[in-house]
């Protein structure tokens, strides 16, 4: 009989370990959302408790619900159930929209309100690739900080050992890159471990990157070829194909330029890469680069010693003078690694936006040459990579001890990369002009085809500007214009069909001009006052075509523009077996940066740090302390306790 008392004692009071249960296994489950076997595990054994007590009181029948301990019963689970229930909604609510405050004195838990603003806008799915083996609590604290202002904002912690083909698919060059992903477009954010150390996600960075990857304009970057320059694709003999990805992989679309097959510089050329061509390039192409750059565009060269690409133009305009010596390392830096002393090991960098991060880490250059700069008007240059007292430049190689010669030698140190800026005051209407004289070809016969070209559309449109006078003139003076007109039609075509030599071309056309011109004086003399104006319209195109352009350039608007150029006296460190070595990628990616004018950020936030509080105490305060802590105080303690002791005994 008490068995059976137990057991009913039992099933009576089922309901509370069949609703604890149940609530603890529903509410991780509606908050995570995550299908786990323990959450379902305790939900279905809290069911069936539940079900069993509810089976109990349908067999114990109505004296059950008649009983007073039923009712008070009832009235304790249905408060439990409430208190259950409330304590659910509030810690969902806390979970899903947890208040949060910053105490701290610079706020270094809140984001910036530039970086709200931004978040809030997003309006398409914005994720964020964090590819290592774990994520600090810090870099997951600011991602969900993000993420609580929009819910378009997600991350992902990816391991790349065990997602390959997402690791693949964004190039994933080392552990730790932060990568965001917008729509079809990907870029590389940060690189959380840099020389076995981890830095902090950066809330400049990402914010930046956000902003930047939504913009509809994507960089194009064009890698000269033709002349013996390294490839683009993979190659045994050296390419540019690691430096092509990385490129790609920050948001550039890269792309092969050969100036011979193209005839001109494409106008979307934000950045032209010269990598060390091994034969001269064609005067054609050198002053499509020289006025590409009197344009505003944008170079960057890498010249290796004894390579003449007949440049030399380009580098005068901007006050490059080149030296075909060897820099050698005299320190043996390059004895360790097993590269030799042609190897020059640079610590040392300029203060430029190009290499302002580097501080006194090492990238090197195999068979490098100098870079020297003189003055030139409106041209700004910075060092970019100095080389230390301990190199030089060497003349000669032959002698099968390379010692420093004072009299034929340059010591060092002495620069091996740098960075110009030219301010270019130019006409818009001018580069109008040049931007359409640039598709011309090169033959001769090319240009004499569109020199005749240009000249029958410039005189079929003063026919039909005629035309239009002569409309308010007399009949006779209309059929006279009409004859005109056609004879200067025939003489055209007659032109076009004898393929006659270009000087010849432009005198016939100069002379038809002149015949109409003067025709359009007599028109405007008995012309009314629509016929004045319409005269006054063909006198400005006259004066286009003819000498007197100065006056209209003096009253054009003018603007200044900014050129950019950099020069490293080597190309061998952004080839792919050494573009992953120490900074030498570094060094190429933001130069290429820096030249497509994507290195200025997009907001000026400013990096939050918590203040320094510590206390700097004297060697006799320190003891002071000390004494006092371990010794006076913890004794005056005892002294009192043993006072106290002795009045109570």
């Amino acid at each position: 009989m008490k068995k059976v008392s137990n057991y009913k004692i039992i099933l009576k009071y089922l309901f509370i370990p069949g609703l604890i249960l149940t609530f603890a296994g529903l509410v991780p489950l509606f908050i995570t959302q995550t299908q786990s076997i323990l959450y379902l595990s305790l939900v279905i054994v809290g069911g069936i408790f539940l079900f069993i007590w509810l089976v109990y009181l349908l067999v114990t029948g109505r004296s059950f619900w008649q009983k007073r301990s039923t009712q008070t019963g009832t009235n304790a689970f249905i408060s439990i159930l409430s208190l259950v229930v409330i304590l659910g909604l509030i810690n969902f609510i806390a979970v899903r929209y947890s208040p949060r405050i910053d105490l701290t004195e610079n706020q270094l838990y809140t984001l910036s309100p530039e970086t709200q603003e931004i978040v809030e806008n997003i309006d398409k799915l914005t994720k964020v690739y964090v590819f290592d083996k774990e994520i600090t609590p810090q870099d997951e604290d600011l991602l969900e900080n993000y993420q609580r202002y929009n819910n378009n904002f997600k991350f992902e912690l990816v391991d790349p050992d065990i997602k390959v083909g997402l690791t693949q698919q964004f190039n994933v060059q080392s552990l730790g890159d932060v990568y965001l992903e917008y729509e079809d477009k990907k870029q590389l954010v940060q690189t959380l471990i840099v020389f076995n150390q981890r830095e902090p996600l950066s809330e400049i960075k990402l914010t930046n990157a956000i902003e930047k990857i939504k913009k509809d304009y994507i960089p194009n970057v064009y890698i000269l070829q033709g002349h013996g320059e390294y490839s683009l694709e993979p190659s045994p003999e050296g390419s540019l194909s690691e430096a092509t990805n990385s490129l790609e992989s920050k948001g550039y679309e890269v792309k092969p330029l050969n100036l011979i097959e193209n005839a001109g510089i494409p106008d979307d050329a934000d950045v032209i890469i010269v990598a060390s061509p091994k034969r001269e390039l064609f005067d054609q192409e050198v002053a499509a680069l020289k006025e590409y750059s009197e344009q505003g565009g944008n170079l960057f060269l890498l010249l290796d010693p004894n390579a003449d690409a007949g440049l030399e133009p380009i580098l005068q305009d901007w006050g490059i003078q080149l030296d075909n010596r060897i820099i050698i390392d005299g320190s043996g830096s390059g004895n360790v690694v097993g590269l030799g002393p042609t190897t020059p090991f640079i610590t040392s960098y300029g203060n430029h936006p190009i290499t302002e991060e580097f501080a006194n880490s090492i990238s090197f250059y195999p068979i490098s040459r100098p870079v020297d700069t003189v003055e030139v008007e409106n041209v700004q240059a910075t060092s970019l990579l100095v080389t230390n007292e301990q190199m030089w430049a060497e003349s000669n190689l032959e002698s099968e001890e390379v010692i420093f010669d004072p009299e034929e030698d340059i010591p060092g140190p002495f620069d091996l990369g740098v960075a110009l800026t030219r301010t270019i005051n130019i006409n818009k209407e001018t580069i109008n002009n040049e931007t359409k004289e640039d598709n011309k070809s090169e033959e001769d016969n090319q240009t004499e085809k569109n020199n005749s070209e240009k000249n029958n559309n410039t005189i079929n449109d003063q026919s039909d500007l005629n035309k239009e006078e002569t409309e308010n003139n007399n009949n006779s003076e209309q059929t006279e214009n009409n004859n005109q007109s056609n004879e200067n039609n025939n003489t055209i075509d007659n032109q076009s069909d004898l393929n006659k030599e270009e000087t010849e071309n432009n005198n016939n056309s100069e002379q038809t001009e002149d015949n109409n011109q003067s025709e359009e004086l007599e028109n405007s003399n008995n012309s009314d006052s629509s016929g004045n104006n319409d005269t006054n319209e063909n006198e400005k195109v006259e004066n286009s075509s003819n000498s007197s352009n100065n006056d209209q350039n003096d009253n054009s608007e003018k603007e200044n523009i900014e050129s950019r150029l950099v020069i490293i006296g080597n190309s061998t460190f952004a080839t792919d077996s050494l573009f992953n070595q120490q900074l030498n990628g570094d060094v190429f990616l933001n130069s290429v940066q820096w030249l497509s004018n994507q290195d200025e950020q997009p907001l000026s936030i400013r990096p939050k740090q918590a203040k320094d509080r510590r206390l700097n105490l004297s060697p006799l305060q320190a003891n002071i302390i000390t004494i006092l802590s371990l010794a006076v105080f913890p004794l005056l303690g005892l002294i009192a306790a043993g006072i106290t002791w002795w009045r109570r005994r």
